[in-house]
């Protein structure tokens, strides 16, 4: 039986287009049969294949909230939220505050308004700088690795999900690229998954023989996750469609620097931006072609960034700040209705006019919709 895959790449500033697309096809009623992830995609598949409250869209659309609120951002165009301090004592410190009256205060009341996020999202940031930390020139990276992700999807689902999904991870020691599926697919192997060197520290895991081996993100080096489905690792000949996510494929996404924190931006999409250009070539002139020329399979490439955006749009692209987080996932959610538009047939949908892009000033609601189907 033929299957259509999804491959979703690299990238967090990208999260907010990736899952507003994603949510489009859903809303298109889009199936996948597998799904294959790196980096910063791992997050959007995980969200789609296995939420903490069920609803792929909306956990999809509730990825904004990780942006920093304007009137914060502004002022320290930082993501707090995100990008953590390292240390046992900034765990420990996190946790105690998380168990917090005021903690749970400052979340509920942050969703209550504008003002009412800007003094919530104020009052983190002085706790994050309050956090206490043993970063120093021995540390093997900048921060503590991606904190929140129990709270948001479910692992113990993982296994039993509708979808297989496949997330990547090179191993240091073995200097080897590995492939997680499913249930091998823990909240540790995640973290390891995103270990983004400099960044991230590698995450530590023991291998069969219970001895520590080092794994950095495997976004670093595929972008891309083709192997997992057709690759020289792939066991999946049945697949006949590729939906690819093609964001890092923009050449308009580099572009001098603002200033250093946005250089230091730049400096880790510049080379996704490459290498996701290679992995498509790669795959599309080595797995994907017969002895004839054409081609194994449907390669269809989803345009998130449309060329016409202004420049302006452009250059605030990288930016975490809470308009922009909700602006990206609203152009993404149209590419993704244009997108099931174009390749009706060939997804196999029957395109329904009535899902139409987001207003400006959409709600978790707007995106779901009346009817999501199971």
């Amino acid at each position: 039986m033929a299957k259509t895959a999804l491959v979703i790449g690299g990238g967090a500033p990208n999260m907010p287009l990736m899952a507003g697309a994603l949510s489009a096809m859903i809303r298109q009623r889009v199936r996948f049969d597998l799904i294959s992830t790196s980096g910063a995609g791992a997050l959007v598949g995980l969200l789609y294949a296995a939420p903490k409250n069920g609803n792929a869209i909306e956990a999809l659309a509730h990825m904004v909230q990780m942006g920093i609120a304007d009137p914060v951002y502004r002022v320290l165009p930082v993501n707090y939220k995100v990008f953590n301090k390292p240390g046992q004592l900034a765990d420990l410190f996190r946790r105690e505050l998380a168990r917090s009256p005021m903690s749970q205060l400052v979340d509920q009341l942050s969703g209550q308004s504008d003002a009412w996020r800007a003094w919530a999202d104020w009052v983190r940031l002085m706790w994050a700088i309050a956090t206490p930390s043993d970063l120093s020139g021995r540390s093997l990276g900048l921060c503590a690795h991606v904190p929140f992700i129990e709270d948001v999807v479910d692992f113990s689902r993982i296994a039993t999900a509708s979808v297989p999904i496949y997330l990547n991870a090179y191993n240091l020691d073995r200097r080897d690229m590995v492939q997680w599926e499913g249930e091998e697919i823990t909240v540790e192997r995640f973290r390891a998954a995103l270990s983004f060197p400099f960044l991230y520290p590698p995450t530590v895991l023991p291998n069969a023989a219970g001895e520590p081996e080092h794994y950095i993100e495997g976004a670093a080096l595929d972008t891309l996750n083709f192997r997992a489905l057709v690759g020289p690792d792939g066991v999946h000949p049945e697949i006949r469609t590729i939906v690819v996510f093609d964001v890092l494929g923009a050449d308009r996404l580099l572009r001098p620097p603002r200033d250093l924190y946005d250089a230091w931006v730049m400096s880790i999409i510049t080379p996704l931006v490459e290498i996701a250009k290679d992995d498509l070539k790669l795959f599309d002139l080595v797995y994907n072609r017969n002895p004839d020329g054409s081609e194994k399979r449907n390669l269809l490439k989803v345009p998130l960034l449309a060329p016409e955006l202004p420049a302006e749009r452009w250059d605030a692209m990288f930016d975490w700040s809470y308009s922009n987080m909700r602006t990206l996932f609203r152009l993404g959610f149209e590419a993704g209705l244009m997108f099931c538009r174009d390749h009706a047939a060939t997804l196999g949908i029957r395109y329904d006019e009535a899902v139409t892009s987001l207003p400006e000033d959409w709600t978790v609601a707007d995106a779901v919709g009346e009817t999501v189907p199971a």
